[in-house]
């Protein structure tokens, strides 16, 4: 028997389900006929390991609203930033392998890496690429990874680094950052001699007998049974960036684009807790290194009195901290319509995972917080519920503070022929102004290029003023007017992604953008963005 065919043997014999795991546990259930009810999730899977077994797996919902096709545990989800750790994981077993160190520079693999700082490029370590300590800015460059589809390549993200300037020192500070995980993936297969996606499947799937993940290009149509995303419209929910007949090869992969089941998540979740059921994966040093932590993070007030937490570090792909004097190592993955949590309590061989294919950002973090409390503070009883309740009252209290996004809907198109600018008149002109006139004119309709997200338009396009990206076909959209200001509607987009646009006179002109929006995901990294005018519009 050859060595991948004992991987498999000995994945597939240690990880088995009960058919009587959903009852074992009432509580749980409760749990999550709250969370789906309270905050009407189109689809929702969880599970639950305890000293290793499965003690809890239940699924319910629709793959697609309406459609009438269940949801079950081979169901793919996006995982999202769950991905991450599986990153870490390849890396590590090249690591066993001899085939590359923690410590190796990243231009060892990539000669072509460039950061803005030659001295950070010089110094860059593997290990680096996964603790969020490069300098950039929280989510920096993540336009060119998200909304998808888009055409960025790997290449082009590695291009870009070297102009997306640092707002801290190297490994001064923690700031959450995907790019770094995509030259990571780069990494890995340069020293791999392999595609990421390929190492993937060989490093991490196949051993360990998650036989339903996805990663690279696959067709979704021969694999089926998959979720799709889903937002909040009105009283009900729909699909968004539904899939087409085969997956793309996503430029995103290594950071947050791999596809599992509940059923892989669950065996994934055991193997980590348990080494003995699939031996000699990981080396014990190799296991260790992915749960150290790395790089000081900040405690949030709500970690510190939900939690009771005393500390929060990264290791490499996981977040790490206390949770009423137990260790937690624990993730979560966001993508439009798309949430994951994963978190374990490695000393008591605890792990609890939940997928969900709608807006379930404030579902998953109570129905995580309820499970896991079921383990380190049952004393407590918090419910769903009650946890829900805390959830809305943080909010209502941000709004009572002003943290609340500007009413826009006075807002009105931009005709072509006032899409003027005079700084030497009209004082206004810096905030992005439509103005007409003026000793000066100089037009500001045409083609701009932003250093790491290319070319962009802002051009006349029937009677309507147009701004767009052409690497990104999702960032389209109208120009409209508020008062004095402009600002984007996308045409797909919702209105939490919207972004003021403020034209900046000079020869030549530059285009800036800014969230409207104080809650938008952080992906939406606006402020990175500086457009220079390069020529007329076609």
């Amino acid at each position: 028997m050859n060595a991948l065919k004992r991987w498999v043997v000995c994945a597939t014999a240690g990880l088995v389900f009960s058919a009587s795991a959903a009852t074992a546990e009432p509580g749980f259930q409760a749990m999550f006929d709250q969370a789906r009810q309270h905050y009407a999730l189109p689809g929702l899977a969880m599970a639950v390991v305890d000293d290793g077994r499965v003690v809890y797996i239940h699924t319910a919902g629709e793959r697609r609203a309406g459609s009438g096709e269940p949801i079950d545990a081979d169901t793919l989800f996006k995982i999202a930033s769950n991905s991450k750790a599986m990153t870490a994981a390849v890396l590590a077993r090249l690591v066993d392998r001899g085939l590359l160190a923690w410590d190796d520079p990243v231009t060892k693999f990539l000669p072509q890496f460039r950061m803005h700082d030659p001295w950070v490029t010089e110094h860059m370590q593997v290990r680096d690429l996964l603790i969020h300590n490069s300098g950039l800015g929280l989510g920096a460059g993540d336009l060119m990874l998200w909304p998808e589809p888009n055409a960025f390549t790997r290449a082009d993200i590695i291009a870009g680094l070297e102009h997306l300037t640092p707002v801290t020192s190297f490994r001064s500070g923690y700031a959450y950052d995907n790019l770094m995980y995509v030259v990571a993936g780069e990494v890995a297969a340069a020293a791999g001699g392999k595609p990421y996606d390929q190492l993937l499947r060989e490093e991490v799937f196949i051993p360990l007998g998650m036989t339903r993940c996805q990663a690279g290009t696959w067709s979704v149509a021969k694999v089926g049974n998959v979720a799709q995303p889903h937002a909040r419209r009105g009283s009900g929910n729909v699909v968004v960036n539904a899939d087409s007949d085969v997956a793309p090869d996503l430029t995103s992969m290594a950071a947050g684009g791999i596809r599992c089941s509940l059923r892989d998540m669950t065996r994934w979740m055991q193997v980590l807790l348990d080494p003995t059921r699939v031996p000699g994966w990981l080396s014990e040093p190799q296991r260790r290194a992915p749960w150290t932590a790395h790089m000081p993070m900040p405690l949030g007030e709500r970690q510190r009195r939900w939690d009771n937490a005393h500390f929060s570090a990264y290791g490499y792909g996981w977040r790490l901290s206390d949770m009423d004097g137990q260790w937690k190592v624990a993730h979560t993955g966001t993508l439009s319509g798309m949430y994951s949590s994963l978190a374990l309590l490695p000393d008591r061989k605890v792990g609890v995972v939940i997928l969900i294919n709608g807006e379930g950002e404030d579902a998953r973090t109570v129905l995580m917080q309820a499970a896991l409390k079921h383990y380190t503070a049952p004393a407590q009883k918090q419910t769903v519920a009650s946890y829900a309740a805390q959830l809305q009252a943080e909010t209502a209290s941000r709004h009572a503070a002003g943290h609340v996004r500007s009413d826009t809907s006075a807002r009105k198109p931009v005709e072509p022929r006032h899409a003027w600018l005079s700084s030497a008149d009209h004082p206004a002109a810096t905030q992005g102004v439509a103005l007409r006139g003026g000793d000066h004119p100089a037009a500001v309709q045409g083609l701009y290029r932003d250093p790491w997200l290319g070319q962009a338009r802002l051009c006349p396009e029937n009677n309507t003023l147009r701004f767009s990206v052409d690497k990104s076909p999702t960032l389209r959209g109208t120009v409209m007017q508020l008062d004095t200001r402009w600002l984007v509607q996308w045409d797909t987009l919702g209105a939490d992604a919207e972004p003021w646009l403020q034209v900046e006179p000079g020869t030549p002109p530059t285009l800036r953008l800014s969230a409207i929006d104080p809650d938008i995901d952080f992906s939406y990294d606006y402020q990175d963005l500086h457009f220079t005018r390069i020529g007329d519009c076609p």
